[in-house]
């Protein structure tokens, strides 16, 4: 599994402003109707329903929302960098400016958690990150991470 696979081009997006996160939450919800055809509301509802089990703020400034819906067929994945750091009750009580959401089918089992071993095996790599920083283009943010992970595979 690579995240090529699971990261849509158009599933990127950086974002000048969140007050908080629900709000984030909304940007994702929108974010998947656009570049997947998802509905937004159950998105948004999915992640809050799974955030509310236990904060998705993995440290260094890193969150990784998911989510399960039964109107997908295969783990999705998101993308959104924060301008300015969001409060999300990390493990590390820093605030996040990196997010990246999973969607994945209700019966997805292993593949959602490969899928989000992967995405945190490639988050913890302070280099993507600092460089996932300096760049506020989407394109750009999307070819950090499919072709740092891609190399690595390699």
């Amino acid at each position: 599994m690579q995240l090529g696979t699971l990261l849509n081009p158009n599933a990127v997006k950086s974002i000048a402003s969140c007050t908080s996160k629900k709000r984030l939450f909304h940007d994702l919800g929108e974010l998947a109707e656009t570049s997947h055809g998802l509905n937004a509301g159950s998105v948004i509802d999915a992640l809050i329903e799974r955030e509310g089990l236990g904060p998705t703020g993995v440290g260094q400034g890193v969150a990784l929302p998911h989510a399960r819906l039964a109107d997908v067929d295969q783990v999705i994945g998101l993308f959104v960098r924060l301008e300015k750091p969001l409060s999300f009750d990390s493990v590390d009580r820093q605030p996040v400016d990196l997010v990246f959401a999973l969607i994945a089918p209700e019966n997805a089992g292993v593949d959602h958690l490969k899928a989000l071993a992967l995405v945190s095996r490639t988050l913890r790599d302070s280099g993507i990150c600092a460089k996932l920083r300096a760049n506020s283009d989407s394109n750009t943010l999307h070819a950090i991470l499919t072709e740092m992970q891609s190399s690595q595979a390699a």
